[in-house]
């Protein structure tokens, strides 16, 4: 039987989701706990990466066991189990087939910046006291809905098919002094969000303009974007499956109860 596993994390404290061979990493921790608490061995199969000190508000993986277990009982004993920066919301079962990663149709990061000093998000958000031009940076982030080709904003020596994505919505908001950039996908390159916000910077700064911003992207060469802004103010906050539709309260997502079966 094949389940799927619900759970947010702060990342301060690791290298990233994936197993690192002389690092703690998020999966690591949690496949022992999930391991222990169900007397049996498991491997997680998460829905994307993220980086060494980047947080997710929600994440999603999947397990196979072979042996029925009672779900809300686990989920309470996970929690006791778990550090307290990570938290599992809900585990589901799925049809044998499901898959966390591969069948994800959209992907929502946020970036998160103070203009003020705040000393209880030193860890959460990015100071910069600079003052930033958010309504050219809103431009600016339209133009991303217009491309496919992201090379310019990846990792270089990344080892991907393509470097192709089609970005559904790019928009920063401002209340009082905190920024957040939002941005959803199908799929995102290494470093894309981190990089991208931190060319949409230099729009704000007026480095750049938005001509100058297109052209960056046109260049497809990582070297001619921006600088990559710190990870500890990059969220994973939505990741979208066929199976889930927008709870009634507008609270986040509910899974329908054929989430067993393929639509």
């Amino acid at each position: 039987m094949r389940y799927f596993i619900k759970f947010s994390y702060n990342g301060t404290h690791y290298h990233g989701w994936q197993y690192q061979p002389n690092a703690t990493s998020v999966q690591e921790t949690l496949t022992k706990a999930i391991s222990t608490v169900l007397n049996t061995t498991v491997e997680l199969m998460g829905a994307g990466r993220t980086d060494t000190g980047v947080h997710a508000k929600v994440m999603y993986a999947h397990f196979d066991l072979d042996k029925p277990f009672e779900a809300q009982s686990i989920v309470h004993k996970l929690n006791s189990f778990l550090p307290k920066d990570i938290a599992v919301f809900e585990i589901i079962p799925v049809h044998d087939d499901a898959h966390a990663r591969f069948d994800a149709k959209k992907r929502t990061y946020e970036y998160h910046i103070n203009t003020f000093k705040d000393v209880f998000q030193t860890e959460l958000s990015w100071y910069n006291p600079q003052k930033l031009d958010v309504d050219l940076m809103n431009e600016a982030a339209k133009i991303l809905l217009e491309h496919t080709d992201f090379e310019c904003f990846s990792k270089v020596h990344t080892d991907v098919n393509t470097f192709n994505c089609k970005i559904s919505e790019a928009y920063w908001q401002q209340n009082d002094n905190h920024l957040i950039f939002t941005i959803s996908a199908d799929r995102f390159l290494r470093n894309m969000v981190r990089a991208i916000v931190g060319t949409l910077i230099n729009v704000g700064l007026h480095k750049i303009t938005n001509a100058d911003f297109e052209a960056i992207i046109n260049s497809k060469n990582r070297s001619e974007a921006g600088f990559s802004v710190p990870a500890h103010g990059l969220y994973l906050t939505e990741i979208t499956y066929e199976y889930v539709k927008p709870s009634p309260d507008g609270s986040g997502n509910l899974f329908v109860p054929a989430f067993g079966t393929k639509n």
